[in-house]
């Protein structure tokens, strides 16, 4: 259980640094203070439910396009996150879109990397050192 609550805290964690960083990076991205939580909600667990089902169909029929699933969620996500909160919204065309995704995409995936081992060195610390330390 405790590994699930991590792993949660990561995604979303990793989801709001993204879109933060997005919307730091492109004029037409939007975040609003207010919609900031429901937009990294919905992203997180439209990325969660995506993911699974968009890596199975690639597989399923066009194999060559596995290694773009993670961009092709993200975009998703997005979508979904874009149309049904009000906290995030992406005015500028083509260019934007594409943008945010890669953006989106490359944050998020460093922070899915890069957070564990930030939120459990302290862990990891005590495990090297052969038990909790005291306080």
């Amino acid at each position: 259980m405790i590994i699930f609550l991590i792993r949660l805290l990561i995604f979303l964690g990793s989801a709001a640094l993204g879109l933060w960083v997005a919307s730091l990076l492109l004029d037409d991205f939007h975040l609003t203070a207010s919609g900031f939580l429901a937009a990294v909600l919905v992203f997180t667990v439209a990325q969660a439910v995506l993911s699974p089902f968009i890596a199975k169909m690639a597989d399923r029929y066009a194999s060559a396009f596995l290694g773009g699933v993670g961009l092709v969620s993200t975009f998703v996500a997005l979508l979904v996150a874009s149309t049904f909160t009000g906290g995030l919204t992406i005015d500028g065309g083509a260019a934007t879109w594409i943008a945010a995704v890669v953006i989106v995409w490359l944050v998020t995936a460093l922070a899915t990397w890069l957070l564990p081992f930030l939120l459990l060195r302290r862990r990891l610390e005590e495990r090297r050192a052969g038990g909790p330390r005291p306080a």
